[in-house]
């Protein structure tokens, strides 16, 4: 379901921008300069181009809501931490040391055989 959702997600997205790139420019940016009938002035017609890009916005916002509702369904009580069921390190303690008698070398009365060595 998720994957569905997902490609007519991105199959939107290409759809408005291809939509907005089409429509024609009405001069100036953000409606700055340009004759008198700009952004500025009051509601201009409603093209077919117009009621396209609402059409697909408001598609593209739904498939958004929608994969983020499913997103926190999958997630819904559990973190990273829980995932790999590793406790987190607790503050303030210093690691524990191994034993001092772990690093010094066997001693020669360890009950162990000798090779004897050739001289």
């Amino acid at each position: 379901m998720e994957n569905v959702v997902l490609i007519v997600h991105l199959i939107l997205a290409l759809g408005l921008i291809a939509v907005v790139l089409l429509q024609r420019s009405e001069g100036g940016g953000l409606g700055m300069g340009g004759g008198g009938g700009g952004a500025v002035s009051g509601r201009a017609a409603a093209t077919a181009m117009g009621k396209i890009t609402w059409v697909l916005a408001a598609m593209f916002i739904v498939t958004s809501i929608t994969l983020t509702i499913i997103a926190a369904e999958k997630s819904a009580g559990s973190s990273v931490i829980d995932r790999l069921g590793a406790t987190p390190p607790a503050l303030n303690q210093s690691p524990a040391l191994p034993e001092a008698d772990s690093l010094l070398p066997p001693s020669p009365t360890d009950n162990t055989p000798q090779v004897p060595t050739a001289d």
